[in-house]
């Protein structure tokens, strides 16, 4: 993220105010490069609270550049939340994602706090996309906004959606840890068994098993 702190840095720094990361071994799954495409990745245990990913990657000369950061939490009854942030030949895309994988109900006002936040970039474009699998359960408070020169609105906006959420965490009840991963672990599956943009291009550049290590284990958390 130009001209501020990027987003998986953001993240991990913002989280370790509060709770211990301790970070995982993900062995030769921790860089992979092909055809010109590199994806490190990162992954923490998060005692007593779930799971947290940082994907980067790297393509055509820095040309393209995406950074993802995925907190799936198992600890509290709180939606999944994925963040993206992609600059592609100038053009920069920020999206911050909401999944109902709650086991009870995610109350409306934490959502508007969401919603306020939307509003507030109501005038920047949202990128059109194709219909996926995972949209009957993602939240229309999501943040999905793309333009040249919005380095700082959108990773304030980012900033802000996470801190939102760092806040409500802190205010959720405990849940059942056991049957809250269980809602993470039938998402990961899903999302390996019936793709998305990112998972059906690590599946076709690393196969198959590999892309399932990557999607359930390191970026999902699921053991």
């Amino acid at each position: 993220m130009a001209g501020s702190q990027a987003l998986g840095d953001m993240v991990r720094t913002l989280l370790e105010r509060s709770y211990t990361l301790k970070k995982e071994y993900l062995g030769a799954d921790a860089r992979l490069s092909k055809s010109g495409m590199v994806f490190d990745t990162e992954a923490w245990e998060i005692p007593g609270l779930g799971h947290l990913c940082v994907m980067r990657m790297k393509a055509f000369f820095g040309l393209m550049k995406m950074e993802t950061a995925v907190l799936a939490v198992s600890g509290k009854d709180v939606p999944l939340l994925n963040l993206d942030w992609v600059r592609a030949f100038g053009k920069e895309t920020q999206i911050a994602e909401l999944y109902d994988t709650q086991l009870a109900p995610y109350p409306a006002e934490k959502l508007a706090d969401f919603d306020t936040l939307r509003a507030r970039d109501a005038d920047l474009p949202e990128p059109g996309s194709k219909p996926h699998w995972y949209d009957a359960i993602l939240y229309p408070c999501s943040y999905h906004k793309a333009g040249k020169g919005l380095s700082e609105r959108l990773s304030a906006a980012a900033r802000d959606y996470f801190e939102t959420f760092l806040r409500q965490l802190a205010e959720a009840p405990a849940c059942d840890a056991g049957a809250k991963a269980e809602k993470v672990k039938a998402f990961a599956e899903r999302l390996f068994a019936e793709g998305g943009p990112a998972v059906d291009q690590v599946t076709k550049l690393f196969g198959p098993e590999t892309a399932k290590r990557l999607i359930l284990r390191h970026m999902y958390g699921v053991k």
